[in-house]
């Protein structure tokens, strides 16, 4: 069976268009009396000469067009000398506005070049042939619309074009014998003006957001960096204090069987520090579950610490990097958290020497102070490689940095890090041995 075809009556179809055709222009009025908001032109611009370019070229162009217009007024049309001055002050003084408000000075200068057309009816100049833009209204309109293009909306754009166009093909109407047309040439001209210049500040607005969304990323991937440095931290640390308190609870569990005749008072303080030492590390276990939620397994092997520096330096030496170590003898009773911290310190510098300054000569230091602090130093040369990071003065992602920095932190230490001035680099850190050591002073370089 077939469908039957509704045919809508004509006059639906009319007042549907109506409505359309109604929304249309009051979005371009709405467009048209609503400016959009920002800066002048080039304002963001880092020179401030660049910043006041737009300013320079709008002065020149209203010293130019102001003497020109009223100059062909008056000898070519035949206007007053008056009102010539008013009309061309009209014409052109607005295009200093355009800078900061180009929509409004549009508002201005169309109104002039449109009254100063009609001004041009009771002309009697001889060489007047030129209706109804004279050539200086033409090619401040043009500039006008390079700063329009560069600041409103499409829809204010297509408004301003509709504008120019309905303005000129009006007053053809009023064209006097013998003057040759010149609408449709503004017209294109125009049109073409808005779509390059629009063209132009949307590539720019593109751009500027490509670099927001670049910063944005980067201080994601810092911030990303430094959280799952600290999950790696606390996962370390737990292994460091799941040691002394599984210590501590044994301790305490069989104090009872090793101290003969203990009062029952000391045995209930023992078996207290047991339950209270359990309860600890069930804490912390739960605490760590936390950290591995991401389905990571924990680390299985013991952590290293300064007994395997040495195995760091003969690696880099293996990768090509001319490495010293001087590493201090009798380093004992190293709290845990020092020693994995200082282990992994002088991992991430010499990483960094062996992508950023490939055959760099370099020296780690790692020595103890009589007034409990651990001193760690690692200083490179210049890369051998031509363009080396070091020498270029790169510094990389700094995501090193940033766990170097975190794990100084947590251990209440220092950490210093620079360029050289023979384009090498510098780490020093210095790490307590002590619950309170003697303050610290700055580090010195390695011999």
């Amino acid at each position: 069976m077939a469908t039957e075809q509704r045919h809508e009556p004509p006059t639906a179809r009319l007042s549907r268009f109506s409505t359309r055709s109604r929304e249309l222009f009051q979005g371009l009025g709405a467009a048209l009396t609503t400016p959009t908001p920002g800066a002048p032109l080039l304002s963001e611009a880092s020179s401030r000469w660049v910043r006041l370019l737009p300013y320079v070229l709008a002065l020149a162009l209203v010293s130019s067009l102001l003497p020109t217009t009223i100059t062909v007024l008056v000898d070519d049309y035949g206007v007053n000398g008056g009102l010539a001055g008013a009309i061309a002050t009209a014409q052109t003084v607005p295009l200093l506005l355009a800078v900061s408000r180009p929509l409004q000075a549009w508002w201005v200068i169309f109104t002039a070049d449109v009254l100063g057309s009609l001004a041009l009816l009771g002309s009697d100049g001889v060489h007047a042939d030129l209706w109804p833009w004279t050539p200086p209204v033409v090619v401040g309109y043009c500039a006008l619309m390079v700063a329009l293009g560069l600041r409103e909306s499409r829809r204010a754009l297509f408004g301003v074009w509709l504008a120019t166009g309905a303005a000129g093909y009006a007053l053809e109407v009023f064209r006097p014998d013998g003057d040759t047309s010149v609408h449709t040439l503004l017209l294109v001209l125009s049109g073409v003006l808005l779509l390059l210049a629009s063209a132009v500040r949307a590539r720019g607005d593109a751009q500027r957001r490509l670099v927001e969304q670049e910063i944005i990323n980067e201080a994601e991937r810092s911030r990303r960096t430094l959280l799952e440095e600290r999950a790696r931290i606390a996962r370390e640390l737990h292994d460091v204090v799941a040691h002394h308190m599984s210590v501590i609870t044994v301790q305490a569990d069989s104090a009872p069987y090793r101290i003969p005749d203990l009062p029952d008072a000391a045995r209930e303080e023992f078996t207290s520090i047991a339950t209270s030492a359990r309860e600890s590390l069930a804490e912390m276990r739960r605490l760590l579950s936390v950290l591995r939620s991401d389905g990571s397994e924990g680390e299985r092997a013991p952590q290293p610490g300064l007994d395997r520096v040495q195995q760091l330096v003969e690696a880099t030496v293996r990768a090509g990097v001319p490495a010293e170590l001087s590493l201090a003898a009798g380093l004992k009773d190293v709290p845990q958290a020092v020693d994995l911290s200082a282990y992994r310190i002088v991992q991430e510098a010499l990483a960094n020497v062996v992508r950023h300054a490939p055959g760099a000569a370099t020296r780690v230091s790692v020595r103890a102070s009589d007034d409990g602090w651990l001193t760690v130093l690692v200083v490179n040369g210049p890369g051998e490689e031509a363009g080396s990071g070091v020498e270029r003065g790169a510094a990389g992602t700094g995501h090193g940095l940033v766990g170097m920095r975190e794990r100084v932190r947590l251990t209440g230490g220092s950490l210093d890090t620079g360029p050289l001035p023979d384009g090498g680099f510098r780490v020093a850190a210095r790490l307590p041995l002590t619950a309170d050591p003697a303050p610290a002073a700055e580090p010195e370089p390695a011999p």
